[in-house]
C-alpha cells in the first residue's frame, strides 16, 4: 500500500496500517525513549520519535550553580564519556575568563579523552552487535577493554564514571607514574583487542546481512541535519573538529580522520572501528612527549568572570559537543547552553527507518549510537 507519509509525522490508522509504540521502556531504545511506528505489515513507512521521559533540566539548574559546581552535570550528560563532556565545559571557561592551561594539562586532557573515545566505540560496538541479533560475546569483549580504562580513571581521579576530572585550567589530579604505566600497558594491547572485535563481527554473515544497507544516510541529507561523529563521516564527509578547529594539543599529533562512503549501518560500524585505531596513535604520541611541569593555570578563588560570551566545541565520541556561555560577573552563569550530538543525531532517525523493516529499526536505532542522558539534559 502506497501511502503518502512524511516521516516526522504519526500517520492515523487507515485500512492495514498499524500504528507500534516502541518504548519508552524497551531494551534495544538504549534509554527511555520511544519510537512510534507506523507499519505496513513488517514495513516502516512512519516513524515519530518521542524524547524527554529524562529531562532534568540541567542547563537552567547549571544558571543557579557556580562554575565548579556545573561541573557535575557534565559528567552526567553523555555519562558513558564523561570525561569528553568535562572538556568543551572547561574549554568555554577558560575562552571567557582567559585562563592559561599548562601544558602537562593539555597532554593528560588528550590522553583521557582519546581513552574516552575507546571506551565509548566500545560500548558502541558491543551493543550494536547485540542489536544486530544477539551476538552476546563481542559485547562481553568489548566491556572487558572498556573495564580496563575505567580501572585506570578510578587510579587517576577516584571516579569510573561521574569524573569532574578535567577542570577549567587544567586537571583535577596529576597522573602518578604508577597511573602512565598503566595506560601505557593499555595502549599497547589496544590492537589486539581491536583486532579481536573485528574477527567475531567485520566478516560475520550475520551481522553483515543486518547491517549492510541498512539504514542509508546520503552524505547531502547528513549536512542538512547538522549530523556530525562517525554518523557524518560514514557517509563520506571527512569532518572532525580536532581538524577543522584544532583545540588542546591535537595539532601536534599525527593522525587520520575515518571515512567510509556508503553511509549504512555497517560503515557507522567500521568508522568507530577506525577511529579506535586512530585513538591508540593519538595515545602513543601524547604518552610520549608528555611533559613534566603544573597541572593548573591561574585561577581566582571566587572566580567571577567578567560579563562577555563564550562557546567551545570539541569532537566527542557521539560528534561535536558545544558549551556555550553567558556571564554577568557573577559567581554562576547567566546563560548556560549545550550543543548535544546525540540528540541532533537523532533528528534524521525518521528517515533513515522509513521502508525498513521493524528488526532493522532496531539496528539503525543502535548504529546511530545515542546517550539519553545528553539527549533529554
Amino acid at each position: 500500500m502506497d501511502v503518502p507519509v512524511s516521516s516526522q509525522q504519526e500517520v492515523v490508522r487507515e485500512g492495514d496500517l498499524l500504528t507500534l509504540n516502541m518504548g519508552p521502556q524497551h531494551p534495544s531504545t538504549h534509554g527511555v525513549f520511544r519510537m512510534v511506528l507506523t507499519l505496513d505489515g513488517e514495513t516502516v513507512v512512519g516513524c515519530r520519535p518521542v524524547m524527554g521521559y529524562l529531562h532534568r533540566s540541567v542547563e537552567k539548574l547549571a544558571e543557579e550553580r557556580s562554575y565548579l559546581k556545573d561541573i557535575i552535570f557534565t559528567d552526567r550528560l553523555d555519562y558513558l564519556a564523561p570525561m569528553t563532556t568535562n572538556l568543551p565545559y572547561a574549554m568555554a571557561i577558560e575562552r571567557l575568563a582567559g585562563i592559561e592551561v599548562p601544558e602537562r594539562s593539555e597532554y593528560i586532557r588528550v590522553i583521557m579523552c582519546e581513552l574516552q573515545r575507546f571506551a565509548s566505540h566500545c560500548v558502541a560496538v558491543g551493543t550494536f552487535a547485540s542489536d544486530a541479533g544477539a551476538f552476546y560475546t563481542p559485547m562481553m569483549y568489548t566491556f572487558r577493554e572498556r573495564e580496563r580504562i575505567l580501572d585506570v580513571y578510578e587510579q587517576a581521579c577516584g571516579a569510573r564514571m561521574t569524573v569532574s576530572y578535567i577542570r577549567y585550567g587544567g586537571v583535577a589530579r596529576d597522573l602518578t607514574d604508577e597511573a602512565v604505566a598503566a595506560i601505557r600497558e593499555l595502549v599497547a594491547d589496544m590492537d589486539r583487542s581491536i583486532d579481536e572485535f573485528e574477527s567475531l563481527l567485520t566478516r560475520n554473515e550475520i551481522f553483515r546481512a543486518r547491517t549492510i544497507r541498512i539504514g542509508v544516510l546520503p552524505p547531502e541529507t547528513a549536512v542538512q541535519y547538522s549530523i556530525t561523529g562517525p554518523m557524518l563521516r560514514a557517509s563520506g564527509v571527512a569532518y572532525d573538529v580536532r581538524r577543522a578547529e584544532p583545540y588542546s594539543v591535537y595539532d601536534r599529533f599525527d593522525f587520520e580522520i575515518p571515512t567510509r562512503q556508503g553511509g549504512d549501518c555497517y560503515d557507522r560500524y567500521l568508522v568507530r572501528i577506525g577511529e579506535m585505531r586512530q585513538s591508540k596513535r593519538i595515545l602513543e604520541q601524547a604518552l610520549r612527549d608528555l611533559p613534566e611541569g603544573p597541572i593548573a593555570g591561574r585561577v581566582p578563588k571566587v572566580f567571577r568572570p567578567a560579563k562577555g560570551y563564550a562557546y567551545a566545541r570539541t569532537e566527542s565520541p557521539k560528534g561535536e559537543i558545544g558549551f556555550y556561555l553567558v556571564s554577568e560577573g557573577r559567581t554562576e552563569p547567566y546563560r548556560f547552553h549545550i550543543r548535544a550530538p546525540s540528540f541532533i543525531n537523532l533528528g534524521v532517525l525518521s528517515q533513515l527507518v522509513v521502508g525498513h523493516k521493524v528488526a532493522d529499526a532496531v539496528v539503525i536505532l543502535g548504529s546511530i549510537d545515542i546517550v539519553m542522558g545528553e539527549v533529554d539534559r
